[in-house]
């Protein structure tokens, strides 16, 4: 009897004692959020980038470095992300536009690609969850690229994901997968020339178009300014959201890689040398005090357009 008291005494004292433990890490928590929200509050006076864009470099590097497993590395990547999401959407920055998956990493080993497509996969339907970022945040998901190169279990769950979140209207996550710059202005072209051509047929069938069903009736007059900026413009993945203010790339790496070539004319480019799994508040902080310190120059050049 005295054994069984003792060990009740035990188990009494260690749920206790995690108690207690749960209670710390809350309070310093909650402690960790104000100080981070007091940090926004100072930004604030500044002005507040509307969109950040990410290249989310070495996740591979992590792993090899931490001698971790294949496919670790993007598992802890992910962490990371939700972390600079939720940064994001608490200082007040409505878009957020990553570089999730390039079509140029199709050329990967058959099964590292494989092991990020079930990776994609998962981690899209747990978006779809009710307790995720997206729906604490109210963010609105969109994946942008040539979708139609994807595993049909990973496009069918980004369809879903998109269905699923299209009411949300506080935020946006634009998510760039089988994406490249140079794929998506050639889609936008070729969208603004189809669209072109069908408008001039329409008009030519009801007798009230430019009399140009032949493109070799095109005179320099008529055919000058047929498809202007804004049509291929409107084309663009990436039309979902304005040209990023800052685009920040991990691993110290200071390419663009083929990501919003089109866009990011006019953003702060911003290079940390962490590993994408390693990148956390100090490092966005900084990258917002120097896109402050740079604005007045960025918006004189964007106005000179």
């Amino acid at each position: 009897m005295k054994v069984f008291l003792g060990d009740l005494v035990l188990i009494q004292g260690s749920i206790m004692k995690k108690d207690d433990r749960s209670r710390i890490n809350c309070i310093f928590e909650n402690f960790v959020t104000f100080l981070r929200k007091c940090t926004f509050c100072v930004l604030s006076v500044g002005p507040i980038p509307e969109h950040i864009a990410y290249i989310m470099d070495g996740n591979r590097r992590y792993a090899k470095k931490q001698n971790l497993i294949e496919g670790t590395g993007h598992r802890v990547g992910f962490l990371a992300l939700m972390s600079m999401l939720k940064y994001c959407y608490e200082m007040g920055v409505r878009y957020v536009t990553i570089y999730a998956f390039s079509i140029d990493n199709f050329k990967r080993r058959p099964e590292e690609v494989q092991s990020l497509m079930d990776l994609m996969q998962e981690k899209i339907e747990g978006l779809m969850e009710e307790e995720s970022i997206v729906n604490r945040y109210g963010v609105r998901v969109h994946f942008l690229g040539n979708l139609k190169l994807l595993s049909e279990p990973v496009r069918l769950a980004a369809e879903r994901a998109m269905v699923a979140t299209a009411n949300n209207s506080k935020a946006v996550l634009s998510i760039c997968v089988a994406y490249n710059s140079t794929n998506e202005i050639v889609h936008a072209v070729e969208k603004a020339c189809e669209e072109k051509w069908e408008e001039i047929s329409l008009l030519n069938a009801s007798g009230s178009g430019y009399g140009l069903i032949g493109l070799e009736c095109i005179e320099k007059d008529e055919g000058e300014n047929l498809i202007k900026l804004i049509d291929i413009e409107k084309h663009m993945y990436v039309s979902v959201a304005p040209d990023p203010d800052i685009l920040i790339r991990t691993s110290g790496e200071t390419r663009l890689s083929n990501f919003l070539l089109w866009q990011s004319a006019y953003c702060y480019l911003y290079s940390t040398p962490v590993l994408w799994p390693e990148i956390g508040f100090r490092h966005l902080l900084w990258a917002i005090l120097n896109f402050q310190r740079n604005h007045f120059y960025l918006e004189k050049k964007r106005k000179q357009l």
